[in-house]
């Protein structure tokens, strides 16, 4: 269930946009915490160039995914909306014997493809320096810092 979830949690990722968490397994540490850890502009640097190839691994991954799932003969809706239902006991769907089976290959697919793409993106992480747990502090203090994001936009843009 749990390694169920974890997937989940991964095809979402990947089919959603714009989401810069990338190991959702890291425990949040508490609030208080996250705005007393102070960034440095070098980590922060680091954290851009990491962020900059993460992006686009995941593009890639969201791309060879999509064409997956078409290529089974399933829809990207049909396969989310199933996919939700798998996952979540308050979400029905109706779907075919084969609607599903070919949902459980596909899922089968992508969980042997997510492995190498987390290696992939913890590789790019600590190419650039940073470790895991730091490059997820970053991240999650992102999300609700405003200084930071304006930090980080100035580095992107020159």
């Amino acid at each position: 269930m749990i390694r169920s979830n974890k997937m989940a949690g991964m095809i979402m990722f990947f089919m959603m946009l714009g989401s810069t968490a990338v190991f959702a397994q890291t425990p949040q540490m508490p609030q208080q915490e996250q705005q007393q850890t102070e960034v440095t502009d070098a980590e922060l640097t680091k954290f851009v160039e990491a962020l900059k190839g993460v992006q686009m691994v995941t593009q890639q991954a969201q791309q060879k995914m999509m064409q997956m799932v078409q290529e089974e003969g399933m829809e990207i809706p049909r396969f989310n909306e199933i996919h939700q239902a798998s996952v979540d006991p308050k979400v029905e769907v109706e779907a075919t014997s084969e609607e599903k089976a070919t949902h459980k290959k596909i899922i089968g697919e992508l969980e042997t493809m997510q492995a190498g793409i987390q290696e992939q993106l913890e590789s790019l992480i600590k190419d650039q320096g940073l470790s895991l747990e730091r490059y997820e502090q970053i991240a999650m203090r992102l999300q609700s810092d405003t200084q930071l994001q304006q930090r980080i936009q100035q580095m992107i843009q020159g």
